[in-house]
């Protein structure tokens, strides 16, 4: 009997595994909604009273979307001002929706990902594991390596979908 070879192992191909890039850690709105005058307007004197007087230690180490329930119109300053609280107590903050904080936090993993090790290799991007990984991380991960990489497919070394090759050099 010959020995089995796992050919997959032992090829070029480098695998991307997004899940690999997701930041732990517990993703929770700020709701303006509770300070607004009514449920409504922002009341500047209350509004900040109401800021001052709230255990902002709740929010130590979260990772925080600020954003508003209702359909009032919210000062800039609002916003900055729960941002400005926020930021000496949580892991991270954006002002905007959950989905809005996961874009963040997995943009700013992908754009600062070393692309040495992607030149001229064929790269494999996981498509499938535990983590519910946005659509937008596959395309800004494609974006990023297709400059630098020989190929990439998308899928699993074993079984993979091509989503981009390079151009053979005339």
């Amino acid at each position: 009997m010959s020995e089995i070879i796992n050919r997959v192992a032992n090829s070029p191909i480098v695998t991307i595994d997004l899940e690999t890039y997701y930041l732990a850690g517990d993703r929770i709105v700020f709701d303006l909604e509770p300070f607004l005058y009514q449920g409504l307007v922002v009341k500047e004197k209350e509004f900040r009273q109401s800021f001052k007087n709230l255990d902002w230690s709740l929010y130590k180490d979260k990772l925080v979307a600020i954003t508003c329930s209702t359909d009032a119109i919210i000062p800039k300053w609002a916003y900055m001002l729960a941002m400005v609280n926020l930021q000496a107590v949580a892991k991270e903050v954006i002002i905007g929706s959950i989905e809005d904080l996961e874009k963040h936090l997995l943009y700013n993993v992908i754009d600062k990902l070393d692309v040495k090790d992607f030149e001229d290799r064929p790269v494999v991007i996981k498509g499938c594991g535990k983590l519910s990984i946005p659509d937008y991380a596959y395309g800004e991960i494609v974006k990023k390596v297709m400059h630098v990489a020989k190929s990439v497919m998308f899928g699993e070394p074993c079984s993979t979908v091509p989503v981009y090759k390079r151009p053979r050099a005339k």
